[in-house]
């Protein structure tokens, strides 16, 4: 009797040692099949800095955008030296038009007048009234044909400016081009480009550039045109080409001038004609450019506020923060079709897989359930 219970005590602590190993074992391969869920090899890791599970982050919304054509091109020659005396540029357009120069204009007064109605806008700008008395110089409106990129160069009409010191109320050059045959257009279609041109001088250093850039359209809405910001850094607007990345004609983001945060339009996506062509390094085969993270998938979407244009949208769900310059996602825009995305069943085969029969459609089905009780992410 005795060495019956001896030999039962011996079989009891084997069997102890036995459940002990099968736990062991069991919580080794719940580990391994949860590797991405505990970011061995993966970034989906839910614990937050208090030991509590962080609830998913808020979905990031999408802009609702609108396709705008604009017909005109403006950039300044980056090579020419200008200065008051002469400033040289490219322009080009699709449609007959008017071009004129307007030396030290009042700031106030060109905003007021860009607010105006585009009718009254548009006879006062054919007719060389355009903010008279509110500039110091005017040149008479030029009627030109359509064509392909001119380079122009604009004189002053009088040895100098007078701006004034820091911070000046006049701007030294503002650029209308105001399309004439208004006939038959559409409401959104574009009729004038306005450029507003900071020239360096000796009292302001700043580099001659461009220093906004408006659209008025013919249903009367006055936008500011954006630029966007390739991967690469270099940045694109309206008038330089991307065609070869993929993304189509080339593009720029113009948001109205009295938007407000709760805006659901958003903005508008600009097209223009043929210009420039920007340069890169992360291209495909296809002479698509590549989502700066995966560098795998072409880049597909502009962030807001930030107007970087870097990623796919298979990155894009798993970021917060603009790859590019670190600031915060508050929402984004499409500049191209997603059909390239694999379906969503191979994206996240972990919720999406097949079922196996028997024992093995029983353990994946506990698995699943521990994982959510846990307070994974699958």
């Amino acid at each position: 009797m005795t060495a019956m219970l001896v030999s039962v005590a011996e079989l009891s602590n084997i069997f102890s040692v036995l459940a002990v190993l099968i736990c062991f074992c069991g919580v080794i391969l719940f580990i391994m099949r949860n590797m991405m869920v505990l970011r061995v090899h993966g970034d989906d890791l839910m614990f937050g800095g208090g030991g509590g599970v962080l609830p998913h982050a808020p979905r990031i919304p999408q802009m609702k955008m609108m396709k705008v054509h604009i017909p005109f091109t403006f950039k300044l020659h980056e090579s020419f030296r200008s200065t008051y005396a002469e400033v040289e540029c490219e322009v080009s357009s699709q449609v007959e038009y008017s071009l004129q120069a307007i030396w030290g204009v009042s700031i106030r007064e060109l905003h007021l007048a860009l607010w105006r109605p585009w009718n009254a806008l548009r006879d006062a700008s054919l007719k060389g009234t355009l903010l008279q008395g509110h500039a110091q110089y005017q040149t008479p409106p030029q009627a030109r044909q359509p064509h392909g990129e001119q380079t122009l160069r604009l004189s002053l009409p009088a040895p100098e400016l007078e701006l004034g010191t820091p911070p000046r109320l006049c701007y030294p050059l503002v650029i209308f081009l105001t399309r004439i045959d208004t006939r038959d257009l559409h409401p959104d279609e574009t009729v004038a480009l306005v450029n507003v041109v900071h020239i360096k001088d000796s009292v302001c250093t700043l580099p001659t550039s461009i220093l906004a850039q408006y659209l008025k359209q013919a249903n009367g809405q006055l936008s500011c045109l954006k630029q966007l910001y390739l991967a690469t850094g270099n940045p694109t607007s309206y008038e330089e080409d991307v065609s070869s990345t993929g993304l189509g004609p080339a593009l720029a983001l113009a948001e109205p001038c009295n938007n407000t945060s709760g805006n659901a339009r958003g903005g508008a996506m600009v097209t223009s004609g043929p210009g420039d062509t920007a340069e890169s390094s992360l291209w495909n085969s296809a002479g698509e450019q590549l989502c700066v993270v995966c560098q795998y998938f072409p880049l597909s979407r502009a962030l807001l506020p930030c107007r970087h244009t870097c990623i796919c949208a298979s990155c894009f769900g798993k970021l917060e923060r603009c790859p590019m310059c670190r600031s915060p996602i508050k929402s984004y825009f499409c500049i191209r079709g997603e059909e390239y995305m694999p379906a969503e069943k191979e994206m996240n085969p972990y919720k999406h897989r097949q079922q196996a029969p028997g024992a093995s459609h029983w353990l994946h089905d506990w698995n699943d359930r521990l994982t959510d009780f846990l307070g994974f992410a699958r």
